[in-house]
């Protein structure tokens, strides 16, 4: 994530699996050549059943999430009911494609579980949407593509995804000067909804895949 409005930093991955969605990023937010910060949170929790990574300009990102988690609340009072995955990527979407001439420099993947299964998009800058079994934003995504096209496999479980995802994350600090500081990682399941792992525990994964 970067303090400038271009989308040299983050790398953020977001997995579908048999029983959830797995998201994780790294933590560094650049100015230019910059590192300003190590400890940046890109992954948020908009509902007990929705979540988003965001990559691109800090301020832009914060506003937008902000933005979502509103318009999402409003859908629930007005139809009295949790939004869908399809329909809280389609309010960014909107939002997103409604500021194009002026636009939000931000790169969001949105997933979560609704009645039909686990879901994840991607949204770009314009509005553009595109549902996906696995996708990664921002600078260092071309590294943990590599890693997503080599180990995904359909309906596995969360703990197989985790270690991907993991393993992803960490491959492309190795490589991305805009990525690095730490990795962030979260699930949402069925069972649990939406929840976000410690570093101690991070820690011991990374260990234990020994990536």
């Amino acid at each position: 994530m970067s303090n400038r409005n271009n989308f040299k930093g983050t790398t953020t991955v977001g997995i579908v699996c048999k029983d959830g969605i797995v998201f994780a990023s790294e933590k560094r937010a650049t100015l230019g050549n910059l590192i300003a910060h190590k400890a940046v949170d890109k992954i948020f929790k908009i509902d007990e059943h929705l979540a988003t990574t965001v990559a691109g300009s800090v301020g832009d990102a914060q506003k937008l999430v902000e933005y979502l988690k509103a318009e999402v609340r409003l859908y629930k009072l007005r139809t009295g009911k949790p939004a869908t995955v399809r329909a809280a990527a389609s309010i960014a979407s909107n939002i997103l494609h409604a500021s194009r001439m002026f636009p939000f420099i931000v790169q969001m993947l949105i997933g979560g579980i609704d009645e039909t299964g686990p879901k994840i998009y991607s949204v770009d800058p314009a509005g553009g949407k595109i549902e996906d079994k696995y996708v990664s934003t921002g600078s260092g995504s071309p590294i943990a593509y590599g890693v997503l096209e080599d180990r995904y496999k359909k309906d596995m479980s969360v703990e197989d995804a985790i270690n991907i995802a993991l393993r992803a994350i960490k491959s492309s600090t190795k490589r991305d000067t805009f990525s690095g500081d730490g990795i962030s990682l979260a699930v949402v399941t069925e069972k649990e909804g939406f929840k976000r792992f410690d570093e101690k525990y991070i820690k011991s994964k990374i260990k234990e895949i020994d990536c």
